[in-house]
């Protein structure tokens, strides 16, 4: 199979220009005669379906949740990036893109990122004029912070809600479609396979999750916009629904999943708190703009903080590590995010955590600073040039508040702690996939009408994603990209007419997603599928998880095949199909999680080099920063599905050319 990845030609910044003029067109009275199936209703599904609605295609959209209101993407608190430059402080389209392409550690596709670029301004101007609540400065004007990764504010966002707020935003329009009739929502629906008819994308198959009944259903195109896959490790910060599936098993019908090893690990959520926790909280990184990431200097203060003999407002300043700011002084505390994951694991590594859990694992994040610098600067704005050191802490935790309030809540409501008063205990976890489906430069995978947009998609942030990123890619690829990229493939389809769900092709991948089903319901296994799904997430996480090696990831993909084995044996599924039964939603999300698992150790393993959120420890400089090896792994890899058996899958690599960036080793001292 050779890649095409159709990048324009010409120069970068002519490239969308260029390409979106000569793309073919549907005609606005042909549009109703065709139909497209979204699945997920996260910003990239609900953007992309609300905007196929409003051209007068026909959409179906699905989401497994029981409104697209409760998409994961709501989970995203800190905020959206575009290059507006309203701070005057130097941002341009170009700095985005090239802090993008450093962010990923020279590891995305150039195009793909400009063009994201580009369009960025253009999702702030859309949802302000959807009624997205940004916040503004004292004059009204939109208001900007930083991000890990960059020297410029650029970051719009909504108090600690801004994912929230953006969805809402998204679902306003998908509701208007859904009330004009140009889009029919199937909620607690989810797809199952995909359905190819003369190897293009037809039709999905979908189970109904309430009644059990699955259902048959046909378009032209499809779009899959299905979120990331960071539950493979168990516990993350993704919702507890959050699954691969419907990209994996468009994978198992010829889609290439591209660069699986590529996990971040995201520095700012709240510690593993014991052996039965299910999910993990993340706390924004926004929070990095005020606080400061420390931990005690003696190991000994450390062990007396994990014994609860010490407080860490009792740890002097001069005997306190601000380890980002010792060892990045050009960034701080905002470093990249997977730099200031490593940076954690490793003082922590060195015992110096000070969390009392059976890791010994967290660091702390301090605002003490923060409330008095800020206390100060809105004290002397009021005209009190000498206040009291009550008056500025009062004004300073009131300052906080305002800008990160329900965050700061939210961590006392999760761990009684005040973090006002006390400093927040952070440590690293699983949190955004970088790989994905490989798409072309129209965010066309590998099966001809088969569409992947948001973090389904592998193809905007290299090895690591900048915060703020996520939301600014799911937006683009919905309101900015695909209504030219999927109307250019459908141009095509006007004279098809109505794709009838009574062929062969859907009558076998019917049979495929009923026999799975009957397998599960009808095993005499002994083992609850979170039984598996725990092996699976500790094999992840201790040996695919922030630090790899060759051994660890040779011994991974052993475990996973012997525990893929174990699975279909032993996995015991109670119910039947013909209800609501979460137990066997569960059972086939893992089944995929787990073959997803092993091709990501295979290819942590295949790539000889560290980049971004893929750290093999091999592979590391005298200072423990990355070595890329540009010459041999400046590649995508996109893995071919060849069968059961996961080891036998194909590897095809898609050279990465820089045409406009240098590549250079990656710096934030």
């Amino acid at each position: 199979m050779k890649l095409d990845s159709k990048i324009p030609e010409g120069p970068i910044s002519e490239k969308w220009t260029n390409h979106k003029n000569h793309l073919k067109l549907v005609a606005p009275n042909n549009r109703p005669k065709i139909d497209v199936i979204v699945v997920g209703t996260g910003l990239a599904g609900a953007s992309a379906a609300a905007s196929l609605g409003e051209m007068g295609y026909n959409v179906k959209a699905f989401c497994f949740q029981d409104s697209p209101r409760r998409a994961h993407s709501i989970a995203a608190q800190g905020g959206v990036n575009a290059a507006k430059n309203y701070q005057n402080d130097g941002d341009s389209v170009y700095r985005l893109f090239y802090d993008t392409i450093k962010g990923g550690d020279y590891r995305a596709r150039e195009a793909n990122v400009h063009r994201l670029a580009e369009v960025s301004g253009n999702i702030i101007d859309q949802c302000v004029a959807q009624g997205v609540p940004f916040a503004r400065e004292y004059g009204g004007l939109l208001d900007n912070r930083s991000f890990g990764g960059t020297q410029v504010q650029r970051t719009f966002y909504a108090a600690g809600q801004t994912g929230q707020q953006l969805l809402l935003g998204a679902y306003s329009a998908l509701s208007r479609q859904i009330g004009l009739g140009r889009v029919k929502m199937y909620n607690r629906h989810e797809m199952l396979d995909i359905v190819k008819v003369d190897g293009k994308a037809r039709g999905i198959i979908a189970r109904d999750l309430v009644t059990g009944e699955i259902q048959r259903h046909s378009a032209h195109a499809v779009i899959i916009a299905s979120g990331g896959y960071g539950n493979v490790y168990f516990l993350s910060t993704n919702a507890m629904g959050s699954n691969v599936t419907a990209g994996w098993k468009i994978h198992k019908q010829g889609a290439l999943f591209a660069n699986p090893c590529y996990v971040q690990i995201h520095p700012t959520c709240i510690p593993v708190h014991g052996t039965n926790q299910s999910k993990l909280t993340l706390m924004s990184e926004s929070l990095r703009n005020s606080g400061r990431i420390w931990v005690p200097k003696r190991k000994e203060d450390a062990e007396a903080i994990r014994a609860g003999k010490l407080k860490p407002t009792q740890i002097a300043e001069e005997d306190r590590d601000y380890y980002l700011e010792r060892k990045y002084p050009a960034f701080g505390n905002l470093v990249p995010r997977d730099v200031a994951s490593r940076a954690a694991k490793e003082v922590c590594d060195a015992g110096h955590g000070i969390e009392a859990n059976d890791t010994n694992e967290g660091v702390y994040l301090d605002f003490s600073s923060e409330i008095q610098n800020k206390g100060k600067q809105t004290a002397y704005a009021k005209g009190n040039h000498n206040p009291t050191q009550e008056e500025i802490t009062s004004l300073g935790k009131k300052w906080l508040e305002e800008k990160y309030g329900n965050l700061f809540t939210m961590y006392q409501k999760i761990t009684d702690e005040n973090p006002y008063e006390t400093p927040m205990k952070i440590y690293p976890a699983v949190h955004y996939t970088m790989g994905g489906v490989w798409v072309d430069y129209n965010l066309q995978s590998t099966i001809p009408g088969c569409f992947v947009a948001g973090e389904a998609n592998f193809s905007d942030h290299g090895a690591n994603r900048l915060g703020a990123s996520a939301l600014m890619q799911g937006l683009a690829d919905g309101y900015f990209v695909l209504p030219y990229t999927v109307s250019n493939y459908l141009a095509d389809e006007i004279r098809t007419g109505k794709i009838a769900t009574d062929s062969p092709e859907f009558v076998e991948a019917e049979k495929r997603v009923t026999d799975q089903i009957n397998f599960f319901l009808n095993n005499n296994g002994s083992k609850t599928v979170d039984h598996f799904h725990k092996k699976l997430g500790l094999i992840m996480w201790n040996k695919v998880g922030m630090g790899r090696n060759a051994q660890g990831l040779t011994e991974a993909i052993a475990e996973i095949a012997q525990l893929k084995e174990d699975f279909y044996k032993e996995v015991y599924v109670p119910g039947s199909n013909d209800e609501m039964n979460p137990e066997l939603e569960k059972a086939l999300r893992v089944a995929d999680f787990i073959e997803l698992g092993q091709l990501m150790a295979m290819d942590a393993l295949q790539r000889n080099e560290s980049c971004g959120g893929h750290f093999r420890e091999e592979y590391q400089d005298a200072e423990g920063e990355t070595l890329r090896d540009d010459e041999n792994f400046a590649f995508v890899g996109a893995w071919e599905y060849k069968g059961d058996d996961i080891s036998k899958e194909e590897l095809h690599k898609e050279v990465l050319k820089y045409e406009s960036i240098k590549i250079a080793a990656r710096n934030y001292k």
